[in-house]
């Protein structure tokens, strides 16, 4: 919590936090991170945002939750962006990820796969899950527009040379489906290329939509 408040007075107040319940089980347990059942990860999950969400109002009383208890949370320094840095919150489950969304969020993240191979699949995925987060806002009385919505997907630039107008034309149906931000994972980013090819191709034209 006060890295990111510091990090966001480093930068100016361009940080921003993203955060979720986990899912690389072998990447925890290789770095002995604890991994517990799904339940407690989102329980763990609500109480870290209910704890950023207070020590951002400089409220110093005592938090106690079901994993967490503090005496008193202080935050200093104190993060430039008011009233918050924003809280993006990854994962497109419908019942407890999106809920949170709805509730804390600032942004949402769907994640749509290792690659544009399933075009079809990917838009419908994010069809039907910018229709459940409409309905969580609904149920807990938040605008939906409130929520910036944003995607993640692989993609190769490499691959073959329809890659770079293919990620144009996936990127415009996204938009036309309400997808405010993409992020792309890229497994050559060391190469000069790729960064060139969506500095250079990609960007100027998925601006416009």
């Amino acid at each position: 919590m006060k890295i990111l408040s510091t990090l966001d007075v480093l930068s100016g107040g361009r940080a921003c936090l993203g955060i979720g319940a986990g899912w690389y089980e072998g990447e925890a347990r290789g770095l002995g991170i604890p991994f517990p059942p799904l339940k407690e990860r989102f329980e763990r999950l609500e109480e870290t945002i209910q704890i950023f969400q207070q020590m951002w109002a400089g409220d110093r009383t005592p938090f106690q939750g079901k994993h967490y208890q503090l005496t008193e949370p202080i935050n200093s320094p104190m993060p430039l962006q008011q009233p918050h840095p924003p809280v993006l919150i990854g994962g497109g489950g419908e019942q407890k990820t999106l809920r949170l969304v709805a509730q804390y969020g600032d942004a949402c993240n769907l994640y749509l796969g290792e690659s544009l191979a399933d075009f079809p699949a990917a838009l419908e995925t994010v069809r039907h899950k910018l229709s459940v987060l409409r309905q969580q806002c609904e149920t807990v009385g938040r605008p939906y527009d409130a929520i910036e919505r944003t995607a993640l997907i692989g993609v190769d630039l490499l691959a073959n040379t329809d890659a770079v107008a293919q990620t144009i034309e996936f990127c415009r149906a996204l938009a036309d489906l309400g997808i405010q931000q993409m992020m792309f994972n890229m497994p050559n980013t060391h190469e000069i290329k790729p960064v060139e090819l969506f500095a250079r191709e990609i960007i100027p034209v998925v601006a416009g939509f």
